[in-house]
């Protein structure tokens, strides 16, 4: 059966250059990828590819790209500084090597504050953030911050923090770049199973042959092309 619902995410002939003295460095070199509702994508290439320069294209975190991005048919180009801010609290999730949590704040607070600025109230919010916690195993950390959890502990709460407002899309950079296989295994495979069952799209950067595999279809970044 053909899928006729809106794309999740369209980038449509993006490039990206940086200069350096008289040199012109060509990042993304013309690069075309649609997203459709659900679907997880992997983003292979080896280090310097330009695998994290286009999760900043999608994640609408810099200006400065070439071509056409759609975000859940919105062309972003039309929006201002507001309007991207506005589309990425809404739209998008985000999961990173580094966890970046906020080291004063505990698990369950973590992942309740980015509902609370999206206006949900604090019980649903906290019930919102128990209930993912508990999914990724962490139903007796509740409490614990940052520092008094492990790195794949750590890892799980930024998961729980990038789906938390159910975002249409999520992007995902090296998000067990930093952790051991087992547990590198562990955490992608609770991250999978949550993004399918809230029905999120995902796009998830990798170099990891093995794991990219689990996802639904491999995309493939070399010296700014993809294939």
């Amino acid at each position: 059966m053909t899928d006729n619902r809106q794309p999740v995410a369209e980038l449509i002939d993006v490039t990206r250059s940086f200069t350096q003295g008289d040199i012109t460095i060509d990042v993304l070199r013309g690069v075309n990828l649609t997203i459709q509702p659900g679907e997880i994508v992997a983003l292979l290439g080896p280090s310097g590819s330009g695998k994290s320069t286009l999760l900043q294209a999608l994640g609408l975190l810099e200006g400065g790209f070439g071509g056409q991005i759609n975000i859940g048919g919105t062309n972003t180009a039309s929006l201002d500084s507001n309007g991207r801010t506005k589309l990425r609290k809404t739209r998008l999730g985000f999961v990173y090597q580094f966890h970046h949590l906020l080291p004063d704040f505990d698990a369950t607070e973590n992942v309740v504050l980015p509902q609370l600025i999206q206006g949900t109230s604090r019980d649903e919010a906290t019930a919102r953030a128990h209930g993912l916690l508990d999914a990724l195993g962490l139903g007796q950390r509740y409490e614990h911050r940052p520092s008094k959890l492990s790195g794949g502990e750590q890892q799980r709460v930024a998961v729980a923090r990038a789906l938390a407002n159910r975002p249409l899309l999520v992007l995902a950079d090296e998000p067990t770049g930093n952790l051991d296989e087992a547990t590198s295994e562990v955490v992608l495979a609770q991250f999978l199973e949550l993004v399918r069952e809230q029905g999120s799209a995902a796009l998830i950067a990798t170099h990891n042959e093995r794991l990219a595999e689990k996802m639904d279809r491999v995309v493939r970044l070399h010296e700014g092309i993809l294939s």
